[in-house]
């Protein structure tokens, strides 16, 4: 028997192993996801026996409808939906024009401010509460919308700017200066042939600042003081203890926690297949 005949079956039951071992991982970090969505359909009775319920059977919608007949549930949806996307459309703007001046130009001070990206990055976010609280309140921007999307703006930019830096920078500038020859502006050359290499990295720029901005919770916690101007993270815990008996309904809050994530569901099912076919177009036209 030939060695070559030996080292396939080897490799084979190698591959087999690790392809077990991807299986259980990923069932482990599913079962969270999958604990909540039956939880969202069991009564409290069902969810405070000793014994689990890992089926959902004989479950109901009325968690969700408790959910929705709350009338700050949609109050805070539209105030998240706002911050988000207002948070998603600046951050990405900023964050692309400095990183383009990074990676093309060279000027005074560049290095500096490329280290200050990076320092920035490990101020604790509790640790700028109060001078953020300060300055909302002096200019009015308290229980606002356009106040909370621009601390999480500043917070989301350094970041931002760091990732989407390496992917201007992965686009070699000399295609621009082959546009250039061939009679295109200095603009239409980046419009045309650099802009569209770098639809990868602005969806996930945008990915990372849209699941900052949805998920946070302590900034709004510390601005948002009002009911009425509560984000969706605000609202789910002012949903959890509204009950007057303080006892936890966990039906109730695995079927909130599961609507939170559902507009983050849909945002990637949007995104993934444009951040699949610009990868595949940059390697194409590169």
């Amino acid at each position: 028997m030939s060695t070559t005949a030996l080292v396939r079956p080897r490799r084979s039951t190698r591959r087999t192993l690790l392809t077990v071992l991807a299986v259980a991982l990923a069932l482990v970090w599913a079962f969270p996801v999958y604990w909540m969505l039956n939880s969202a359909f069991l009564d409290k009775v069902t969810l405070q026996r000793t014994t689990p319920t890992f089926l959902p059977f004989g479950g109901s919608f009325e968690n969700f409808r408790a959910i929705f007949d709350d009338p700050g549930f949609v109050r805070a949806l539209g105030i998240s939906l706002a911050v988000t996307l207002t948070t998603v459309a600046a951050a990405i703007g900023i964050a692309f024009l400095g990183a383009l001046a990074i990676s093309r130009f060279r000027f005074r001070g560049r290095r500096s401010f490329v280290l200050a990206l990076l320092l920035i990055q490990m101020l604790p976010a509790e640790g700028l509460f109060i001078a953020q609280y300060k300055m909302m309140s002096s200019v009015g921007l308290l229980n606002n919308v356009i106040g909370l999307a621009i601390l999480y703006t500043a917070a989301v930019v350094p970041f931002t700017v760091w990732m989407l830096r390496g992917f201007v920078a992965g686009v070699p500038i000399e295609l621009e200066e082959a546009a250039m020859v061939d009679g295109l502006s200095r603009t239409k050359a980046f419009l045309r042939i650099t802009f569209p290499l770098l639809a990868p990295g602005l969806v996930a720029s945008g990915v990372y600042a849209f699941l900052q901005a949805w998920n946070e919770f302590t900034v709004a916690l510390v601005v948002m003081t009002e009911e009425q101007s509560r984000t969706l993270p605000l609202w789910l815990r002012g949903f959890v203890q509204a009950s007057a008996t303080r006892e936890t309904d966990w039906g109730q809050v695995m079927a909130a926690s599961t609507v939170v994530a559902v507009p983050v569901i849909i945002f990637f099912l949007v995104v993934q297949g444009r951040m699949s076919s610009g990868l595949v177009g940059g390697a194409v036209k590169g």
